[in-house]
């Protein structure tokens, strides 16, 4: 995980990057929609999200804002590989999430089965300078895609700005996700607006711990989905969202699709790294 910029100060040399990330694709830009994994997630959305496309995510509550970076990273993941290249993923964050959550660390994407040197991290002081490196990173085509983690609430995060990142997503052909923690859901122009929590994880064999989970609820999408709340984990071999396993001992489990199951700030989540 390469870590280029400190500050909104050096937003000029993510600028100066675009040119070389640029001369190692010279493919057209991608389109249409990639599959999460979870077959029920991706027949509701009918096949999938919107790969040319702005997705909002908003953690349920403060302690959930590594569990919706988390579903957002594996999102922006699948993007990326769904153009058939290994174009990197550009993560940017202000100060605030950065001192909230902390910086990403290496060998905990590793865990999660994404390559550390595959993620530019991309370090700023505010939500202005955020969305200046949303708009500036989709500007690249050797980009794969994108991912956006902000803390609290800023004036910034307006309609015109979420048109401006959604258009940007829309020219560049590659998906955005733009997580806020601390935040309420605002209107906007994304494809998708979702609210994520942590979720309990089945443990696997001998008690070792079982895969990351979240609990996903679609609150709005602009096509007119119905809203919809999945229980998902992350399985890092695959690369992939999948189904929680049904709970031992003749219990079932909590249904996968329901709405308005509240859990407790990062319940049972377990966090990699």
């Amino acid at each position: 995980m390469r870590n280029k910029l400190a500050s909104s100060d050096q937003l000029e040399a993510l600028r100066a990057l675009a040119p070389a990330l640029a001369a190692t694709s010279g493919h057209d830009v991608g389109g249409g929609r990639f599959a999460t994994g979870l077959a029920s997630l991706d027949d509701h959305l009918g096949g999938g999200l919107g790969a040319a496309s702005l997705h909002d995510l908003y953690a349920g509550a403060g302690g959930d804002a590594p569990a919706a970076l988390g579903f957002a990273l594996g999102l922006a993941w699948r993007a990326a590989q769904a153009t058939g290249e290994r174009r990197p993923l550009i993560w940017g964050m202000d100060e605030g999430s950065r001192r909230e959550i902390g910086r990403p660390y290496g060998p905990g994407l590793a865990e999660l089965g994404l390559d550390p040197e595959r993620v530019l991290l991309v370090e700023v002081r505010d939500a202005a300078a955020l969305l200046g490196v949303g708009e500036e990173a989709l500007a690249s085509p050797a980009v794969g895609a994108v991912v956006l983690g902000s803390w609290g609430e800023s004036k910034v995060f307006s309609l015109t700005a979420s048109r401006r990142l959604a258009m940007a997503a829309r020219t560049a052909g590659r998906t955005l996700m733009l997580v806020r923690a601390g935040a309420d859901p605002t209107p906007g122009a994304a494809e998708t607006r979702w609210r994520v929590r942590a979720a309990s994880s089945a443990p696997l064999e001998a008690g070792a711990p079982g895969h990351p989970a979240v609990e996903a609820a679609l609150i709005r999408h602009r096509g007119g989905v119905a809203p919809r709340t999945w229980i998902m984990e992350w399985d890092r071999e695959q690369r992939s969202f999948i189904a929680p396993p049904p709970l031992s001992g003749g219990l079932v489990s909590r249904p996968a699709d329901r709405a308005g199951h509240a859990s407790a700030p990062g319940e049972g989540l377990r966090r990699a790294g």
